[in-house]
């Protein structure tokens, strides 16, 4: 089940972090990307009607290094999302990606 990113929030994710998120793509190796972060960007509501944006930062592994673009990111509980991933810097313990919505 693919769920609608234009209806997800910050407080979608809160009961996802810690979680794995299984990433799944023919050109690249399976992995889990942990998210370690979800924040809002504003203390904005939003748009009317919209949603107010937000910030989720995942962990992965140290290799391979992903490119910035698209990948699907599986869920239990969220299901399969398309999220624009950009690498934002490496550690010890991984590298961390982001996924902004605005």
């Amino acid at each position: 089940m693919e769920r609608m990113l234009e209806k997800l929030t910050v407080e979608s994710f809160a009961e996802e972090m810690g979680k794995a998120f299984r990433l799944t793509q023919a050109d690249v190796p399976a992995m889990d990307l942990v998210l370690v972060e979800a924040r809002s960007l504003s203390a904005r509501s939003g748009a009317p009607g919209g949603r107010a944006p937000f910030s989720l930062v995942f962990l992965g592994p140290r290799d391979p290094v992903l490119a910035q673009r698209i990948y699907p990111l599986e869920s239990p509980s969220l299901g399969r999302l398309e999220i624009f991933l950009v690498p934002v810097g490496a550690d010890a313990q991984g590298v961390k990606y982001e996924a902004v919505f605005n």
